[in-house]
């Protein structure tokens, strides 16, 4: 075969391996995995739960149709979450979830990934992000990249990749909270702790079952969040919902009304904690980029963000501009989505070198 016969023959390799597959970003947390696919966008954004009988161990629902489980799950089965504060916690559930969203956001004529960029959490270990990779190897993914969380985050929200001025990212998860500092399209800082907005739940059931006298559970936590959760005093601090449960005394079916003032007390020493993370590594960062952050403020992303008055709160803390970005959920995975048009930067920022797993590859083009 000529040189130009063997070219031809390749480059229509490459077009047919393009066409059978998908490169992915995924942003998989503690509270949900969203995960987007170049040139159609997100595709599955659900909760990072899973639905297992208990007896045999099987998994037996993911996600949202979990998710619909959860409180009202039947004597066998458990509604457990795989990932907890960022990390794999249950590698086997871990591995099967991801195998699913994965397998659920090709199209309809692939079968393999043949690459991915995974957001991570800054100062995750090396045994955390091996299973991560042994995870996304056995969803068919051919060649990961893992990109910290708080860079994604801070492309995703808007950050120019060639800026020499400093930004300010802080992205809250549902387990995590990331502080990033990125200039240059690269982190110039940045600080992880593991707590978040599902935080704010667990204060919220502890509070009503030590002082209402009522068992609620995480989803019934969540709405009080949503419908009378503020960062900032309520301007009706008597507005009131009807949440039910069981009593505490009795372990009969039971109902109070709670009010937004008494959710905001009981919130607010967590979103403290948020706030106090923020301050303390401000004050870490050099003259030249203080000087930056001062003149552009903080951006804030994640599903935390949305919490009603983040924003003028930690302005509060701060005295800093502080902005919501633009669906901040999806600012991660917006990120990380980007970094294929910029193959030098990804290969620059990645935690490891990315990973091949040939086997995987060749064998996708003979199923």
């Amino acid at each position: 075969m000529s040189f130009m016969s063997k070219t031809a023959a390749f480059m229509g390799f490459s077009s047919l391996r393009e066409m059978v597959s998908d490169s992915m970003a995924i942003d998989m947390g503690s509270a949900s995995t969203i995960i987007a696919v170049r040139g159609r966008g997100v595709v599955i954004d659900e909760p990072s739960v899973v639905a297992v009988n208990s007896g045999t161990g099987e998994v037996i629902a993911f996600g949202l149709d979990a998710q619909k489980m959860l409180g009202r799950e039947a004597r066998d089965v458990s509604v457990i979450s795989p990932l907890v504060d960022g990390v794999v916690a249950d590698y086997e559930h871990t591995r099967a979830m991801l195998n699913h969203f994965v397998r659920e956001a090709r199209s309809g004529v692939s079968h393999f990934s043949r690459r991915a960029v995974v957001s991570v959490l800054s100062g995750v270990t090396q045994v955390e992000q091996r299973a991560l990779l042994d995870a996304a190897a056995h969803a068919r993914i051919g060649r990961v990249y893992m990109v910290e969380e708080g860079l994604a985050a801070a492309i995703g929200a808007g950050a120019r990749l060639d800026d020499p001025i400093a930004s300010a990212v802080v992205d809250i998860g549902g387990g995590t909270t990331n502080i990033a500092i990125v200039a240059r399209g690269t982190l110039v800082h940045s600080h992880a702790v593991r707590f978040g907005s599902s935080d704010i739940n667990a204060v919220i059931i502890d509070h009503v079952r030590r002082h209402r006298g009522l068992t609620i559970g995480a989803r019934t936590a969540e709405r009080l969040k949503l419908e009378l959760g503020s960062a900032t005093v309520p301007e009706d601090l008597a507005r009131e919902i009807t949440i039910k449960g069981r009593d505490v005394q009795t372990g009969s079916p039971g109902a109070i009304e709670i009010t937004a003032g008494e959710v905001y007390a009981v919130a607010e020493p967590e979103i403290r904690k948020i706030a106090m993370e923020v301050k303390d590594t401000l004050t870490e960062l050099s003259p030249e980029v203080a000087a930056d952050i001062y003149d552009r403020g903080i951006v804030l992303t994640g599903g935390g963000a949305e919490m009603l008055g983040l924003d003028e709160y930690i302005h509060g803390e701060t005295s800093l501009p502080v902005r919501v970005a633009i669906e901040p959920r999806f600012a991660i995975v917006r990120g990380l989505e980007q970094m294929y048009d910029e193959p030098l930067l990804l290969r620059r920022v990645t935690r490891s070198e990315p990973q091949p797993f040939t086997n995987t590859e060749a064998s996708a083009f003979e199923t």
